[in-house]
């Protein structure tokens, strides 16, 4: 019987820098077992603990951050990739980095930083992803932590610049408005890009970056529920439909009207899980709310693998097949999208404070610009030393920002402005 490692050839395992084989008394690891553990100790993935993934870390003990939610969205997508037949290694690996180009504020601060950007070429959290993994991260000089071609691949959510970028619509996971085009590379990043797409047909994902993109829809979806539910923002036995379904239509899907999200309402209160009262805090109350995410999670993911599995034999690997999403599970997702939305990232106080967080953000560059390089941190200052034009530097400056956890944006911003 083929094991899964079989399924991947050396083109897939092969990195931007020839590495030397590990010593012999160092424990066997396999290639993508290595890229798991690179993105695990990065300085960017232990600096999401600290970023917003829709609320401030800092506002509750319990809400989650860009950290604990990448971890879900690991979980999630291990999970279906090992009942897919694709490599869960590869599929969790994309999940725990999916998020590492995130800005200070989530995807506020990257709206900030998109328009602030203009000059460079713009920012786009997943293209510095990407220039984190090849670029920025300290593993290997000029290919940042030197992961294998298939894991990059996998990474890649957006496999297309902004040159050929689609016009942006809709809204972000957190709410935000889609001010900027969506795209996964710079232009100065190319060559790495273009390393890692080798064979790839143009503008297509990989199976694995669809499981890691439809794990972090269940995440969100699910966990934003679950997060307004205990922080008292959503009742979910006393919803006011009209203006969900109005926040649905106006965010995530125009054409779909009331009878069918009726309909999809009532299929997702069916699930026992669904509570019939009012959570309270209590352990029993939270335990009966757990039990829901984790029987949201089970259905949609049951969902997608039994639409896959009857629309081609696999093997499930790299371009060889596709993920398929039932239009009824897309819409339950969507739904749950919209509860949070409507209840929690409306909510005035939550507006407010993003219109702040965007001015400290501009503030911040302007002042980080004109104080260069000598406030820039020491791998930053020699970025901007070998920048060759303004445009290069404003970049270096833009990596910089971007590199900061929400508390340290704000101390950079008091000690500099």
């Amino acid at each position: 019987m083929e094991t899964v490692e079989a399924r991947y050839d050396e083109a897939d395992r092969e990195r931007i820098v020839p590495e030397p084989p590990k010593r012999v008394d160092a424990p066997e690891r396999k290639p993508f077992e290595r890229d798991r553990a690179r993105v695990v100790h990065a300085a960017s993935f232990r600096r999401l603990a600290a970023k917003t993934q829709v609320v401030g870390p800092q506002s509750d003990d319990f809400v989650r951050n860009r950290l604990t939610h990448s971890l879900e969205v690991a979980q999630i997508a291990r999970d279906l990739s090992r009942a897919l037949g694709t490599h869960p290694d590869i599929a969790e690996t994309a999940a725990l980095a999916h998020d590492l180009g995130h800005p200070p504020f989530g995807h506020n601060g990257e709206r900030a930083l998109n328009r602030l950007a203009v000059d460079c070429g713009g920012f786009e959290g997943n293209a510095q992803t990407l220039r984190l993994l090849t670029r920025l991260e300290a593993k290997t000089p000029g290919a940042g932590l030197n992961l294998t071609r298939a894991t990059l691949d996998a990474c890649t959510k957006y496999p297309w610049p902004l040159s050929e970028a689609p016009v942006p619509g809709g809204v972000h996971s957190d709410g935000m408005t889609r001010e900027g085009a969506k795209f996964g590379v710079y232009d100065d990043d190319r060559p790495a890009f273009d390393w890692l797409r080798a064979g790839a047909p143009a503008g297509r994902r990989c199976v694995e970056a669809q499981v890691m993109d439809l794990a972090d829809d269940v995440a969100y979806s699910v966990h934003d529920v679950e997060d307004g539910t205990v922080a008292g923002r959503i009742d979910l036995t006393r919803l006011d439909r009209d203006a969900v379904w109005h926040t649905v239509r106006s965010w995530y899907a125009p054409d779909v009207d009331d009878a069918a999200l009726d309909a999809v309402l009532e299929r997702l209160q069916s699930i026992g899980s669904w509570p019939r009262s009012s959570y309270d805090g209590t352990r029993g109350s939270l335990a009966a709310l757990k039990n829901l995410t984790s029987d949201l999670i089970g259905r949609f993911c049951g969902a997608v693998q039994q639409a896959t599995f009857a629309a081609s034999d696999g093997p499930f690997v790299r371009y060889r097949a596709d993920l398929v999403i039932p239009e009824d599970t897309w819409t339950e997702i969507t739904v749950l999208k919209g509860v949070a939305a409507y209840y929690v990232m409306q909510a005035d106080d939550r507006v407010a404070l993003q219109e702040r967080q965007r001015e400290l953000l501009a503030e911040l560059v302007e002042a980080v610009w004109k104080q260069a390089p000598a406030e820039l941190d020491e791998a930053f200052r020699a970025d901007w030393h070998a920048a060759p034009d303004d445009a290069a530097r404003l970049r270096v400056v833009i990596d910089q920002v971007a590199s900061l956890t929400d508390a340290s944006a704000v101390d950079w911003h008091a000690r500099l402005v």
